[in-house]
This record gives structure tokens, sequence and C-alpha cells, in this order.
């Protein structure tokens, strides 16, 4: 039988970035178990970390969008 919402969000949680065990209720940073990892995995968005390899996407021609 499936937990109920509710009691799931009482739970604690392991902060994706550091593996820190964290709350999901009055927790403004979650599913981070602080603002600290918050920011360091949005910088990894930023700089690309999570991207998947493959090939490039071609580039459109004109080099200029269209309006």
């Amino acid at each position: 039988m499936a937990e109920s919402p509710r009691r799931a969000r009482g739970r604690p949680i392991l902060c994706p970035r550091c593996g820190e065990l964290t709350t999901w209720e009055s927790n403004p940073w979650r599913p981070f178990c602080s603002e600290r990892c918050k920011l360091i995995d949005l910088a990894a968005w930023a700089e690309g970390d999570y991207s998947i390899p493959g090939e490039a996407a071609p580039e459109a021609e004109g080099g200029e969008e269209e309006k």
C-alpha cells in the first residue's frame, strides 16, 4: 500500500547535492538541505554539467533569428 502524500512529506530526505539528511516540510531550499547546496546545483546546471552528451545541434542558416 502506498503512503499518503501528507505522511511522506514529514519523512526525512537526502539532499541531492551533498547527501545530508533534511526534511521536505518547512524547508525553504527543498529538496536541498541549504541555500548553499541549492546554489551549487544551480551553477552546475548553468555550466552545462547536466547536459546529455551527443552531437551539437545544427546552426540555423543565415546566423540570425527570424522576426
